[in-house]
């Protein structure tokens, strides 16, 4: 069993930046990869990065050079969003991939761009 926890969400304008933050009940070298999904009003929840426990990331098109993931020596996933467009507006999802037990979600954190 994981529990995740998301943080750092809020309203910005745009060209913005938020840092979000994703606590775990374990560490996060003892998972294997951990996502950052989000959903948009209206629509299904979509890919936007991860990171593995040998520090491999990968970034969905539409963010990458804009949005960095990371993680640090204990428990926290981040994800570092920059030049944020209002077409970033969703709610922003961590997630534990690759344990036998299954894949957990957090329950997200909103991030709104607005003027």
């Amino acid at each position: 069993q994981v529990q995740l926890v998301e943080s750092g969400g809020g309203l910005v304008q745009p060209g913005g930046s938020l840092r979000l933050s994703c606590a775990a009940s374990r560490t996060i070298s003892s998972l294997p990869r951990m996502e950052w999904q989000r959903q948009a009003p209206g629509k299904g929840r979509e890919f936007v990065a991860s990171i593995t426990s040998s520090d491999t990331t990968t970034y969905a098109d539409s963010v990458k050079g804009r949005f960095a993931i990371s993680r640090d020596n204990a428990n926290t996933v981040f994800l570092q969003m920059n030049s944020l467009k209002p077409d970033d507006t969703a709610v922003y999802y961590c997630r534990a991939v690759g344990l036998a037990s299954g894949t957990y979600w957090g329950q997200g954190t909103q991030v709104t761009v607005s003027s």
